[in-house]
């Protein structure tokens, strides 16, 4: 049998969906397989002022929390610009995944205290340990209810703010449209359930039916929700995994295999 090509996905266009800050790491991955990629947020992330955040960052940083929750970069790179240093984070720091703990990791200099085998929500509630206490749930704006409840069963107190919003385009990029209208994408990825909105509210009915590859269970059940046919779920729920799940899609199996 000949060697696995170098380049699996060489050919192939495939359509990002995360924010173009947080895309270059999957766009050099992609690259490196011979992809061809078009970046088309269909999310924006910005930072939010509030009294509930500011009160609760200064119960932070005077240790009035037991254990903080990171369920996305975008929460570090808060904590980052609110906080006068990682060492006001003082409490134990409970990361949804292997890319919210490396970016917590980079920022901070330590290891998150609890990160999850399985990289979703209900995967952080089940590994959380029983124990009393408050817990600081520093969340998206539109990020789904269940996780609080679940500490809560668990004994703790958690306390809900919103760490930034999430805003949807109107539409995607004109590059994106015409790719799409024309049958040039080979596939899109969606990271989050929220990129799933807001590329059916940038784009419209969705025509044809573009294989879809999504990050994990939760995305992919939002975009069955929307009508699309998800071909690929990552498994691990990481950006390697999506890279790993396009390479199953688009390599042929050899008999025998």
């Amino acid at each position: 049998m000949s060697p696995r090509s170098p380049k699996p996905l060489a050919g192939r266009t495939i359509l990002l969906t995360r924010p173009a800050d947080q895309s270059a790491s999957l766009v050099k991955l992609l690259d490196q397989r011979g992809a061809r990629t078009i970046v088309a947020p269909a999310i924006e992330v910005r930072p939010i002022r509030s009294a509930a955040l500011t009160a609760a960052l200064r119960d932070l940083a005077d240790g009035d929390f037991s254990w903080i929750t990171i369920t996305s970069r975008a929460t570090v790179e808060m904590l980052a610009s609110r906080l006068d240093s990682p060492a006001d984070v003082r409490a134990k720091v409970a990361a949804i995944g292997e890319g919210s703990a490396e970016a917590f990791r980079r920022w901070a200099g330590r290891a998150p205290d609890l990160v999850p085998p399985t990289f979703t929500t209900v995967g952080l509630a089940r590994a959380f340990p029983r124990g009393d206490g408050r817990v600081l749930c520093a969340r998206a704006d539109i990020a789904p209810e269940g996780l609080e409840d679940a500490l809560a069963a668990k004994g703790w107190s958690p306390t809900r703010v919103d760490a930034y919003r999430t805003r949807m385009p109107r539409s995607l990029p004109a590059k994106a449209r015409e790719a799409l209208r024309t049958g040039a994408v080979d596939a899109v990825t969606f990271t989050s359930a929220s990129t799933v909105r807001g590329f059916v509210g940038a784009l419209g009915p969705v025509r044809g039916n573009p294989t879809v590859v999504c990050i994990g269970p939760v995305t992919a059940k939002e975009a069955r929700a929307h009508g699309l046919t998800v071909s690929a779920v990552a498994n691990p729920h990481t950006i390697d995994g999506v890279v790993a799940a396009l390479e199953r899609v688009f390599t042929p199996r050899r008999a025998g295999s």
